[in-house]
């Protein structure tokens, strides 16, 4: 069986591409892929910060509609980056096992985040990351940057920034790990929903990929992803609001932590559910519903009209 990929052409894009066809050779020694490097708007514009661009999907859209048009048998995604309602006829055909959901801190000295000097700068194009830094160490200044891991490490050791925040699943698979001064914590970095985990997209109506591609997926991960997503939906969110959310599944139970931050930072509405492990999206529903009632609607609001002045 020959199958296309198809994968950004960035080199952390590559190394989760070959990650999920090297997985999936070892459950079907028989199968090739090759894979299709296809350019999306998120490479193609690199100075505008992520929240800036009002448009969903820029890191796989062009990927997906590939794959309607069937130049390609399935595709490879970070699952962060992909809408909660992607393109019709395309279904997540398998979640592997999630990497690190932690976020990390990149420093010149390799200075902890307490440690940064006041008026130090830390660079990161996310709304979440930005309201977190803001909440910890509201002395520090937060400047916008783009670009993939290796040119935002590069910033730090040009002095373009004196820290930056990245995810920590993609310096690992990158090789990266001796840049991290600092693993920050689940408590005071809530990630995005789905960081750390891939998602491989296939058409819903192609049995056989579907059959062999369910080979490597890892329930305990979908589950927490799915669980994530579905607060994010709920709360009509997305990476132009600042929602932190960790899913962990434990045998037959799962537990989902959801946050939002105020734009100065200072306000913080955070609420933590356990349910059923088969129950993922009604979990994060109830959860969204239940920050909703602690005044979290309010707060998404607040960030829609910052941006909209932007």
């Amino acid at each position: 069986m020959i199958l296309t990929l198809g994968t950004r052409g960035s080199k952390l894009s590559l190394i989760q591409s070959q990650i999920v066809a090297d997985k999936l050779r070892s459950v079907e020694p028989d199968i090739q892929v090759n894979l299709k490097v296809i350019k999306t708007l998120g490479d193609k514009d690199r100075r505008k910060p992520l929240y800036q661009l009002n448009q969903k999907g820029i890191f796989e859209k062009e990927i997906d509609l590939a794959l309607i048009r069937r130049e390609v048998d399935f595709a490879v995604h970070s699952l962060k980056d992909v809408p909660e309602t992607g393109e019709s006829g395309l279904v997540l055909a398998a979640v592997p096992e999630r990497e690190s959901p932690n976020d990390v801190l990149v420093s010149r000295s390799n200075l902890k985040l307490e440690q940064l000097p006041s008026g130090a700068t830390v660079g990161t194009s996310s709304l979440r990351r930005m309201a977190q830094v803001k909440r910890l160490k509201p002395d520090l200044e937060v400047k916008a940057i783009r670009g993939n891991e290796e040119s935002r490490v590069a910033k730090v050791d040009k002095g373009e920034v004196d820290a930056a925040i990245l995810a920590e699943a993609g310096l690992k698979r990158l090789g990266l790990s001796s840049r991290i001064a600092q693993t920050l914590s689940l408590e005071d970095f809530p990630p995005a929903a789905g960081q750390g985990a891939l998602a491989v997209v296939a058409r819903k109506e192609d049995s056989e990929v579907l059959r062999v591609l369910s080979r490597i997926d890892h329930y305990p991960s979908r589950a927490e992803v799915l669980a994530e997503r579905a607060l994010i939906s709920e709360l009509h969110g997305g990476c132009r609001v600042p929602i932190g959310t960790i899913g962990r599944a434990n045998k037959e139970s799962l537990s989902l932590y959801g946050s939002t931050y105020s734009v100065d930072g200072k306000l913080k509405v955070d609420a933590t559910l356990e349910g059923d492990l088969d129950a993922p999206e009604q979990l994060g529903a109830k959860l969204a519903h239940q920050l909703i009632e602690r005044g979290a609607k309010e707060l998404v609001e607040q960030w829609r009209s910052f941006y909209e002045q932007e």
